[in-house]
């Protein structure tokens, strides 16, 4: 079958924000919010935000 450069991207993608939280949490527990902002393309806010709403659920 037959696949195009659409569908490659949309297969690819690992969720909202194109990331993978669980990997977030598992590096969360072992990194500080810098190394995590740079390493998934986020700000610190994004990051401290994430952790927050995680913690609630």
């Amino acid at each position: 079958m037959r696949i195009n450069n659409r569908n490659s991207l949309g297969s690819g993608r690992k969720g909202v924000l194109n990331m993978d939280f669980h990997e977030f949490q598992n590096r969360g527990q072992e990194s500080n919010s810098l190394e995590m902002a740079s390493e998934f393309g986020l700000t610190l806010r994004e990051v401290r935000d994430l952790k927050r709403q995680l913690e609630r659920s």
